[in-house]
């Protein structure tokens, strides 16, 4: 939607206002024509229900107008003395058009002085959830935003199961750009579904101002920019092209700044033909095909803290309670013929098993695929545990890498790739279109069409392309197992959510909830996912802090109370 037709959408709403209004606004004492002036009827109207001013800004902020607006009808009917059930049911399901019977058919007076207090409990109970929506919905747009870990791609950095608090602060908060949304949920509502937005209405890009720019080795989440399903987890074929916000939300890490030329050999990143330092808490891992002729002990890896990887073992159950305490960490079993079971798991706990006694012999393969980083790579080879570790090497797969022409390419091996920067201009060939079609087409909408071997961008004929914004190229740390820029391209400058700060909980997948103290990782509880160093947790502080506001709110309560028994 432009911006033209966005100023026309916002002209009407004045209009409609006005026609419903301008008899409301004399009964208030105020000048008719005060109903018409945008903005400015907004602050009377304030001053008409007698509320603050600064509420005005709250009906300007996509989204949290949308709660907002109700409020103001509702407000503005109890202002004239329509206080029943009926009449706040008839303002809110005619968006406002009650009102308009007010205003011209019933004769009604303004209270001036009218008590903003609840006249039951519901009414105040109501009032407090819209107050917390609007201020939550605030927060979670503009400010910080939970999110979680749902797979491996950044595994030992960040694990599954790790909750973050993401700030839109850090690198400017957008604003959203379906205004028309259900609030604090993506692109789909919950247990239904269904779409939360109307992707209809849409209104152009904006960022504000932020703290930082994004560098090397951030960890950004962003829009998955080729997104073209209709919610995450989506299966079908059919495509569906979303708004940028309602795309679904990828975590990265930086890897390629705009105006970089990167190149990746041999799964390490150079930059400008320089090998990116990674930082201390970056934790790359590559597969590696471990090789032991007695069988590869997967104990090893499971002691490091890897748990990405089923183990197989043959039980030997005597009793129910024995079979009860393993099977909510089994994910697969089979009865054999001598009364044994071959199980399945991605991890037993030592202690289910030790308390219980139950009886296992681990099934050893002679060759495993598994992930490993380079230090730990190291310290097993130095155990001379295993005949042999080697790298995996990403095998060749056509054309599947960005930008999907160089069949030559591989995970492991590709570039150099030019990252675009704002205001670049680069020249266009047909070997090089297919880098930068993706911008040129679905991120700056223009039209692109080759036609008899010439490049034509809004029906003009071209050698060169200026970008309009900023791209940026992002990786997992789990290189062999993480869909990212190698596979799909450069991450748009409008496409970044936010900056993660610190994960603020974290549950182990594999651990039922019957067991929630060996479930949460209480040593990653509230420890900050950027820095240098081994991430500290910052989690007694929290108790302690909610103590001492637990302390005070008591000894507040009973102070209110006492008080209120004097008299």
């Amino acid at each position: 939607m432009a911006l033209t037709e966005l100023l026309i959408i916002f002209l009407i709403i004045q209009v409609i206002h006005f026609l419903g209004t301008w008899k409301l606004y004399i009964k208030a004492g105020r000048k008719p024509l005060e109903a018409a002036i945008p903005i400015y009827n907004a602050i009377v109207l304030m001053k008409i229900i007698n509320r603050p001013t600064w509420w005005v800004i709250l009906l300007f902020i996509p989204v949290v107008n949308l709660i907002m607006f109700p409020v103001v009808w509702v407000e503005t009917l109890r202002s004239f003395g329509k206080n029943s059930t009926l009449d706040t049911i008839l303002g809110v399901v005619t968006f406002g058009f009650y009102i308009y019977v007010v205003n011209y058919v019933q004769d009604v007076k303004y209270i001036k002085d009218r008590s903003l207090k609840p006249k039951t409990e519901t009414g105040e109970t109501i009032s407090s959830i819209l107050f917390a929506v609007v201020v939550a919905t605030i927060i979670h747009t503009y400010i910080i935003q939970p999110f979680t870990i749902p797979t491996s791609s950044l595994e030992k950095t960040l694990l599954v199961g790790d909750f973050l608090f993401v700030s839109k602060v850090n690198y400017g908060a957008r604003t959203p750009k379906t205004p028309v949304a259900f609030p604090m949920v993506h692109d789909t509502i919950p247990f239904i579904n269904k779409k939360s937005y109307l992707s209809s209405i849409q209104i152009p890009n904006f960022r504000f101002p932020g703290f930082e720019k994004p560098a090397h080795n951030d960890i950004m989440v962003f829009n998955w920019p080729t997104d073209t399903i209709p919610y995450f987890g989506y299966r079908g074929t059919e495509r569906f092209d979303k708004p940028i916000d309602k795309k679904s939300n990828y975590v990265k890490r930086t890897v390629g700044l705009p105006g970089d030329n990167l190149q990746i050999k041999d799964g390490i990143v150079y930059i400008d033909g320089k090998e990116l330092d990674l930082g201390d808490r970056a934790k790359i891992q590559f597969y590696y095909t471990v090789y032991s002729d007695k069988g590869v002990d997967l104990n090893y890896f499971a002691n490091l803290g890897y748990n990405e990887f089923m183990s197989t073992y043959i039980a030997s159950f005597t009793n129910q309670r024995q079979i009860e305490a393993i099977e909510p960490y089994v994910r697969d079993a089979k009865k054999q013929d001598n009364g044994t079971f071959i199980i399945k798991t991605m991890g037993l706990p030592a202690s289910v098993i030790q308390n219980n006694q139950i009886p296992l012999q681990a099934v050893l393969d002679k060759e495993v695929l598994i992930n490993l980083t380079a230090n730990d790579v190291e310290y097993l080879k130095s155990q001379n545990v295993f005949d042999s570790i080697v790298k995996y090497e990403l095998p060749n797969e056509g054309t599947r890498i960005f930008p999907h022409n160089r069949p030559g390419w591989t995970g492991d091996n590709l570039g150099p790739i030019h990252i675009p920067a704002k205001g670049e201009t680069v020249q266009l060939t047909l070997d090089n279109l297919p880098m930068y079609k993706g911008i040129i087409k679905e991120y700056e909408n223009n039209e692109l069409k080759v036609e008899n071997g010439k490049i034509l961008i809004n029906g003009n004929e071209t050698n060169s392309y200026t970008f309009n914004q900023d791209y940026y190229y992002m990786m997992g740390d789990n290189r062999h197992n993480s869909e990212d820029s190698r596979y799909w391209g450069f991450v748009p400058q409008d496409h970044i959510v936010g900056k993660p700060v610190f994960v603020w909980m974290s549950l182990d997948q594999n651990v039922p909830w019957g067991k929630f103290f060996d479930k949460v990782r209480w040593e990653r509880l509230f420890t900050t996912v950027h820095g240098t160093g081994t991430p500290y947790s910052f989690f007694i502080y929290f108790v302690i802090l909610m103590g001492i506001w637990g302390v005070y709110s008591f000894v507040k309560y009973r102070k209110k109370k006492k008080d209120s028994f004097k008299y």
